[in-house]
């Protein structure tokens, strides 16, 4: 795992360890919440109910109040049955109306039970139902909770029902709820309390999401800052370090030329010297010392060709004194007749360029001929310099072999030439274009006018 990932989790880590910590407190809170709620609604919700139930019982009772006063009595119950059998409030909201010992004297649900003595009916537990609302009438009317069908379901559930005693014929009264209607709404409450906290999840994920997805882009934007910066300051360094050598090399091509080529010269002036004076002389061994003497000579021609060589290699006195194109066309020059390839230049004439270009474009084309030399195996190179006023383009070809750029390129120790060039022409902010195939192998240089200003 490298360093960047590390310092990423290093960021994440403890915010995901926060967000997780603060959704559990939310979910638990959030939950007892809804539990504190529950525990709070249901007892009004109830309470609510229950002065609902008594409500309904006493209109019941206001409606069929001015009968009375009626001469036929017998008529007067029918006509208050007949109100109460219409007085329904919903499907499973209705009247009931028994006698004191039982008998169901109106039931607008269920019409078979008129008429029945229900006085022994019981629940499936044997609690008696009928007797039950019977006693809590007579004793002043209050509530009884008893399992009763369910017309809506057909179902028998738990009822809750508030009866009362009609004082002038002696009726037992009464009207109810279902109580799966407050099991229904703790269940609501709960299910809204559920989707709250889903809710609050989910706004908390995006929350998450958003910040993880903040950090990784500050992070990543910092590392590609930062791995900018030091990219810029290796390109800088590697600049450095270019200079450097070429100051080295120049200093070092100045002693050759001026110190180890003079001292040369004049041993080779030595030597000629006694090769001249031993021709004058006679003696048996002459002919020994001419062939020593002219043996000398030679090598010592060879050595200052060589040392000349490794000056002009290292700092081309053509470069400083008469510019790039010069010695490019010297440089080229001496390939051919060192190669026997045939090279071609075509050069335009270009405005005075920086030091650092024209040593950096002339350490390209060298290194470039050395490599087509190795292992090219061409017959023809060429050479273009163009200048336009806003960049500069060289181009180097030739028709050898080719190679496989992808495969050299990832072997590193086979590349170091190559990458050598691309840092020097990247580090003045150009471009480096390398196409290699079976027709040969081209380099393309641009560089911008920023790159061309002394």
């Amino acid at each position: 795992m490298n360093l960047r990932l590390k310092v990423l989790l290093l960021a994440v880590a403890p915010l995901l360890l926060a967000i997780a910590a603060i959704a559990s407190v939310v979910r638990i809170e959030a939950r007892a919440l809804a539990d504190a709620e529950t525990q709070a609604v249901l007892p009004v919700l109830e309470s609510s109910r229950r002065a609902e139930l008594k409500h309904y019982v006493d209109l019941a009772l206001g409606a069929i109040e001015h009968l009375h006063g009626m001469e036929d009595q017998a008529v007067a119950r029918s006509q208050a049955l007949t109100i109460l059998r219409q007085l329904d409030y919903g499907e499973d909201g209705y009247f009931f109306v028994y006698d004191q010992r039982g008998r169901n004297l109106m039931h607008p649900r269920q019409p078979q039970l008129v008429g029945q003595d229900l006085w022994e009916l019981r629940d499936n537990s044997g609690t008696p139902t009928i007797q039950r609302l019977v006693v809590q009438a007579k004793q002043g009317g209050g509530y009884v909770e008893f399992m009763w069908n369910r017309p809506s379901t057909e179902r028998t559930e738990s009822k809750l029902g508030y009866v009362q005693l009609e004082p002038h014929w002696g009726w037992v009264i009464g009207t109810g709820i279902y109580l799966d209607d407050m099991a229904e709404a703790r269940l609501r409450i709960d299910n809204a309390a559920s989707r709250a906290i889903s809710a609050t999840m989910v706004i908390i994920t995006v929350i998450t999401g958003t910040a993880i997805l903040i950090v990784a882009v500050c992070g990543f934007a910092l590392n590609l800052s930062t791995q900018r910066s030091a990219e810029a300051r290796m390109r800088a360094l590697a600049h450095q370090v270019v200079l450097s050598q070429e100051t080295e090399r120049a200093r070092v091509a100045r002693e050759l030329h001026d110190g180890v080529s003079q001292l040369l010269v004049s041993v080779k002036f030595l030597f000629e010297s006694v090769q001249e004076r031993v021709g004058s002389l006679g003696g048996e061994g002459r002919d020994v010392l001419i062939e020593l003497t002219g043996k000398g000579v030679t090598r010592l021609h060879d050595v200052l060709r060589e040392v000349r060589r490794i000056s002009h290699d290292l700092r081309p006195t053509a470069l400083d004194d008469l510019g790039l194109k010069a010695a490019l066309a010297q440089m080229l020059n001496e390939f051919g007749q060192r190669t026997g390839l045939a090279v071609q230049l075509k050069a335009e004439d270009s405005p005075s360029l920086p030091g650092p270009v024209a040593t950096a474009l002339f350490r390209v084309v060298q290194e470039a001929l050395t490599n087509i030399e190795r292992h090219a195996r061409a017959s023809e190179v060429n050479l273009t310099l163009m200048s336009r006023p806003h960049a500069l383009r060289l181009t180097i070809a030739d028709n050898g072999r080719g190679f496989d750029l992808e495969a050299l390129i990832a072997q590193p120790r086979s590349g170091l030439g190559l990458t050598s060039m691309r840092e020097r022409i990247e580090t003045l902010g150009g471009i480096f274009v390398m196409r290699a195939s079976e027709a040969g192998t081209s380099i393309e240089i641009v560089l911008p006018a920023s790159a061309l200003r002394n």
